[in-house]
């Protein structure tokens, strides 16, 4: 006789409502975070120039293939990096020309939450087109260790390219835990990989304001740095710390309330986020250590490409790449900058600021 009792059945979860046709909140933007489910859903967002969430647009993606000179030669197996591997626009178009050819990607990135979604995307995407899912090779770290990453996956010799999308990706934007924008209140993070180092909160906790206020006119330029540092550094902030990124926004608009427009708060609000996130990812002092590899780590007549979205990270690119021109490192440059033609910042505003620079290494590995 079976004496235990009956057990209650568990109870019934109701299915996850999609909250209208545009719902705010990026936990319920559901369907849109399975493009594989519903992809005309997909497809009108894009069509309306808005990027779905928890996905990435790639900017200038010809353009790009055109610079690595993918779109020229696909006939020989060449070595690739994708150093911002991010979502995985650009690296899936590498290696529809790469994988046929027997090529290998690296794919590179220091956000454990997004390296492993996309690897497994591409993998799956290499697998569908009959290629071999190890084309794609990646590894979760950040692009300042280019030269020992090159060493450990047998590419010591250099590749035939060098490809990196500087900046912040519309994954690591569009969600509010991760703390990168104050569209949506969530926890003041920045943090590239959330494991590591400061939070953007902790950091401010602990800056002087002397650093603040150089690290607010050098990272972002922003006309207020010194009232601003007096703000964010005063004693009631000390006293109830800044922890979410609408407190953060709300404490820009009150220390400039009596001194700014409204449009230049907007401006102040997008710049401090700015620096901080480049200060608590140390964003310039990984691509100075990248520029520093990129000479041996590229073939003879390979190429480094890049995107960039800031003044600051463009004009160490454009610096490195003409010191190089003139020490004998790189034959050619790209004649200036190329950025997104009208169309394209139509369809995706957040290609309007990006500018693309290439440097070809020379015949000679030591000029």
């Amino acid at each position: 006789m079976n004496d235990t009792p009956p057990q209650d059945p568990a109870p019934r979860r109701r299915r996850e409502r999609y909250r209208g046709t545009h719902p705010r909140n990026f936990k319920e933007k559901y369907k849109e975070r399975a493009p594989e489910r519903y992809p005309e859903l997909i497809e009108r967002v894009l069509e309306r120039g808005q990027t779905p969430a928890g996905q990435h647009v790639p900017i200038l993606v010809e353009e790009v293939l055109a610079a690595v000179g993918l779109a020229l030669e696909a006939s020989r197996a060449l070595r690739g990096v994708d150093a911002t591997l991010g979502y995985g626009g650009h690296a899936e178009r590498f290696l529809a020309r790469l994988a046929p050819a027997g090529g290998t990607l690296l794919g590179l990135d220091a956000d454990p939450l997004e390296l492993a979604r996309t690897a497994a995307r591409l993998h799956s995407v290499l697998v569908a087109r009959g290629d071999m899912p190890e084309r794609l090779v990646t590894r979760r770290t950040n692009f300042a260790a280019l030269g020992p990453v090159l060493h450990e996956v047998g590419f010591g010799d250099g590749v035939d390219f060098v490809f990196a999308d500087l900046g912040v990706s519309s994954m690591q934007l569009d969600d509010p835990e991760r703390g990168f924008s104050f569209k949506l209140d969530g926890p003041l993070d920045m943090r590239m990989n959330p494991a590591r180092g400061l939070s953007a909160a902790e950091w401010l906790a602990r800056v002087e304001r002397g650093a603040l206020a150089e690290v607010l006119r050098v990272d972002s330029d922003e006309p207020f740095a010194e009232e601003l540092a007096d703000a964010l550094t005063g004693e009631h902030v000390r006293a109830r710390p800044v922890r979410t990124t609408r407190a953060l926004a709300a404490a820009v608009r009150e220390a400039l309330a009596e001194r700014a427009t409204e449009e230049e708060l907007d401006l102040s609000v997008r710049r401090v986020f700015q620096a901080l996130r480049i200060e608590v990812n140390d964003e310039f002092g990984a691509l100075e250590r990248l520029l520093q590899q990129l000479p041996d780590g590229l073939r003879p007549g390979g190429r480094a490409v890049f995107l960039t979205f800031h003044s600051g990270e463009d004009r160490r690119v454009k610096r490195h790449f003409e010191r190089g021109l003139a020490a004998g490192v790189y034959s050619a440059l790209s004649d200036g900058v190329l950025r997104a033609s009208a169309e394209e910042r139509r369809a995706n505003p957040r290609s309007s600021s990006a500018k693309l620079r290439w440097a070809e290494r020379s015949d000679a590995r030591d000029p």
